[in-house]
């Protein structure tokens, strides 16, 4: 069954409670990426992968409102809490989203998964060599290539980030990354911090389709060219930073 697991947790340094910070009056952003997730074509089911710290019982109760698959596992082991996940229900191949990204494309969700099932890849994503905004970040893999990192992987970073693993070149796994024909990594639309908030709050405000699709935020940007400026600041890598960090701390 081909699924998608959403990492979510209430604990963040940069922005406390960020997912469930609402971006319109009914809507949060877990709400968003949800919505957004679900409008693949491709995609069998959604899963909600969150922690089992006492904090994350709002996410659980979020999504029995909601009538959403939770699992919950481990707190800082991102890839376990995936291997299990996909384990308990039976997912392969698994598509990975984060909860900071509240306009995934759903189009490129499903681009993603194509390219996958018509070659034998162990990973397609649009990660590698980037080209696609910031926050619209999709990688769909294999479960045996989840659990052989799973199994193989032993820094603290590889254990944090699930993919980074399967990304270094002399683990032998086979990679694609999707290539957009324009490169849009000027656009940052991931929710780590107030700025970055502020400029979603403000694209979901000035865009009226649904879903959100890439092609909106580029004729967004394009027409308020300054709104790029509120978050130009903001750095996307800075969580993978601190945590390559924690590599070297004995």
């Amino acid at each position: 069954m081909i699924g998608c697991i959403i990492q979510a947790r209430m604990g963040s340094d940069r922005l406390p409670n960020k997912i469930l910070k609402k971006l319109d009056e009914k809507n949060t952003i877990l709400d968003y990426v949800i919505n957004q997730t679900r409008k693949s074509e491709k995609l069998e089911t959604v899963i909600i992968a969150t922690t089992k710290l006492k904090e994350d019982d709002i996410i659980e109760n979020f999504c029995r409102e909601r009538n959403i698959l939770c699992f919950r596992g481990s707190e800082n082991d991102l890839l376990d809490r995936y291997y299990q996940c996909a384990k308990k229900f039976s997912i392969d191949p698994i598509v990975r989203i984060t909860s900071d990204n509240p306009v995934v494309d759903p189009e490129v969700i499903d681009l993603a998964i194509e390219k996958f099932e018509k070659e034998e890849f162990d990973m397609v994503t649009t990660c590698n060599l980037r080209s696609y905004p910031y926050g619209i970040s999709v990688e769909v893999f294999s479960f045996n290539a989840l659990e052989k990192s799973w199994k193989e992987s032993t820094l603290p970073s590889e254990r944090e980030h699930v993919v980074l693993y399967m990304q270094k070149e002399n683990n032998d796994f086979k990679i694609f990354n999707l290539v957009n024909p324009e490169d849009l990594t000027y656009i940052n639309c991931t929710v780590d911090n107030d700025d970055d908030y502020e400029l979603v709050r403000k694209v979901i405000f000035e865009i009226k389709e649904r879903p959100i699709l890439m092609k909106h935020l580029v004729n967004l940007f394009k027409r308020k060219p300054e709104l790029l400026k509120i978050n130009k600041n903001s750095d996307p890598y800075e969580g993978h930073k601190r945590s390559f960090k924690n590599d070297f701390i004995i």
